[in-house]
């Protein structure tokens, strides 16, 4: 939602009336995963995106009925026909999108939509989730929920308040998103209302240990992927912000005592890339006993086995190896500085997504998008 903020406050400074349009919920392929959103004025302006244009027609005329009526919905999209050519997605997935009216005050609630698009926009400093009830009584109420459990506005009812603070503090602690079904009054099992639960989170924090051209590369896709990037050497000549422009932090220290310096979430990506056993060994022992999302470690084979025998030596355990990947990245057959760098973070995000990284053309797995 930070992308079209901007906006909509500029339309309603301008007297517009504004409809948002949020993807809550994707099935088999989309375009677009939750939270996607789309904003829409009441002289026709559009910001943003929810399908790559598969349904952005539709969805603009739904919204201007949405302003006009002064009323939200929840709407379902799929292949529409046989070739997928009248609404609907030709990738043949199914989209639920939300669209909602946007007032001062949120619907059925108290709480002032500025104040809920100020508290997405620090939630580099503060996680923040954002509850909306998109299907049941009371649609469109909003509430806000730290990381620590504080709560602003309400859903309509002070038990199902209560339950979905919980489960929206459980999904912020991975920054994921989620289409979530209660009873009335919080009851689990039962579908009474909808409760679509958005995080918004800082960026996840990508450490490139070893400040040579490989860092370089990836510094580049990181920072294009999302990521807070941090290069950490113990080199001060090779650390600089010239060689590392797109870097957001340069760390001239010991590796290994900069990793036992920081905190370090599941949400962590460490690369290792220094080839250098004094360097490389004490930052694999340090990044195994964190909670880091992916560590990875460049060599070849050869320098992967003799790393190994120096880190059972040093006592790391075998569960301990295992969260090693080495040779790190996926086998494309990478040869470029570039090209390696695609391979390492299509090693990232195929393990973040529970994927084995194999060709699309030889799968016929399916997902459901709950996150």
């Amino acid at each position: 939602m930070r992308n079209v903020v901007a906006d909509i406050k500029r339309w309603w400074n301008q007297g517009d009336s504004v409809a948002l349009a949020t993807v809550v919920c994707t099935q088999g392929s989309s375009p677009r995963e939750p939270g996607a959103v789309m904003a829409v004025s009441s002289s026709g302006e559009v910001a943003g995106s929810i399908s790559g244009g598969c349904v952005e027609g539709a969805v603009v005329e739904e919204a201007l009925a949405a302003i006009a009526l002064n009323q939200p919905r929840l709407l379902t999209y799929g292949v529409a026909d046989e070739l997928g050519f009248v609404v609907g997605l030709t990738c043949g997935g199914t989209i639920q999108v939300f669209v909602e009216p946007l007032m001062q005050k949120c619907f059925g609630s108290e709480l002032p939509m500025n104040f809920v698009f100020d508290a997405i926009c620090k939630a580099s400093e503060q996680p923040i989730a954002l509850c909306t009830l998109v299907e049941g009584t009371n649609v469109g109420a909003k509430m806000l929920v730290t990381d620590r459990g504080a709560i602003a506005g309400s859903l309509g009812n002070a038990e199902l308040d209560q339950v979905v603070s919980r489960n929206a503090q459980r999904l912020l602690t991975q920054g994921w998103k989620n289409l979530s079904y209660y009873g009335a009054n919080g009851e689990c099992g039962q579908a009474d209302v909808a409760i679509f639960i958005e995080s918004f989170v800082p960026q996840p924090h990508f450490i490139a240990i070893g400040a040579v051209d490989f860092a370089r590369s990836l510094c580049k896709l990181g920072k294009i992927l999302g990521y807070r990037i941090t290069v950490c050497d113990a080199r001060s000549r090779f650390a600089t912000p010239a060689r590392f422009p797109e870097a957001d932090e340069i760390v001239v220290n010991s590796p290994g005592q900069y990793l036992q310096s920081i905190q370090i979430d599941a949400r962590t990506i460490i690369t290792v890339l220094t080839h250098d056993p004094k360097f490389d060994v004490p930052a694999l022992i340090a990044a195994v006993r964190t909670p880091a999302a992916y560590i990875g470690a460049m060599g070849s084979r050869k320098a992967t086995a003799d790393r190994i025998r120096r880190l059972k030596e040093a006592g790391l355990t075998e569960t301990e190896l295992a969260r090693i990947c080495a040779p790190i990245g996926l086998d494309i057959g990478a040869n470029s500085l570039e090209e390696t760098a695609v391979s390492i973070m299509a090693e990232v995000i195929a393990l973040k997504s529970g994927r084995s990284g194999c060709r699309l053309s030889q799968t016929q797995q399916k997902s459901i998008h709950v996150k």
